[in-house]
């Protein structure tokens, strides 16, 4: 008896038929479209199709084109729905924020910086508890992490906290 089951002969290798065509249906979507992103969803949606629903035919390049096309079409129709009822009540638009100002940007730049720069000079362990506080892991899976006790990691994060404080209020001094 095999070790693993043979696939059999009228079923679809579909790495095979990927790395076959692949590159020339995404060339032929970004034409289409002028959209590179667009042009990569819509190869990976026809594949994933393939993947869900194979044609009955063996004609596999000419339903994978056909069906990137009516994927890019189905997208073309949805946003011209979208538009046009956004046109109709452009009060419901998402409202995005306004960019930031440059000084304003040129601002959270040099914080960034700073923070970064406070990071870097922390241990690893201090890095790694405060990071992962701050991503919402608890007190076990810190500890585990940075091979500890999770009775250690409070004093850990209270004194990598004041150690960061301490950075970045050094690096506030040199800043004016």
């Amino acid at each position: 008896m095999a070790d693993a089951p043979n696939q059999p002969e009228t079923s679809l290798n579909v790495t095979q038929l990927f790395l076959e065509h692949y590159d020339g249906l995404y060339r032929y979507l970004v034409r289409l479209t002028g959209d590179s992103d667009l042009a990569s969803d819509a190869a990976q949606e026809a594949f994933v199709r393939l993947v869900e629903r194979p044609p009955q035919d063996r004609h596999v390049r000419a339903w994978l084109f056909a069906v990137a096309t009516n994927v890019v079409r189905d997208s073309a129709r949805a946003r011209a729905r979208w538009l046009t009822l956004l046109m109709g009540s452009p009060e419901r638009a998402p409202v995005g924020d306004l960019p930031p100002l440059p000084d304003a940007e040129l601002e959270s730049l040099e914080r960034r910086r700073a923070v970064r720069a406070a990071l870097d000079r922390l241990s690893w362990k201090e890095r790694t508890v405060l990071l992962m506080r701050e991503e919402g892991f608890a007190h076990h899976e810190i500890a585990q992490a940075v091979g500890t006790t999770t009775g250690s990691v409070g004093t850990m994060l209270a004194r990598a906290l004041q150690k960061l404080s301490n950075e970045l209020g050094a690096a506030s001094e040199n800043l004016r």
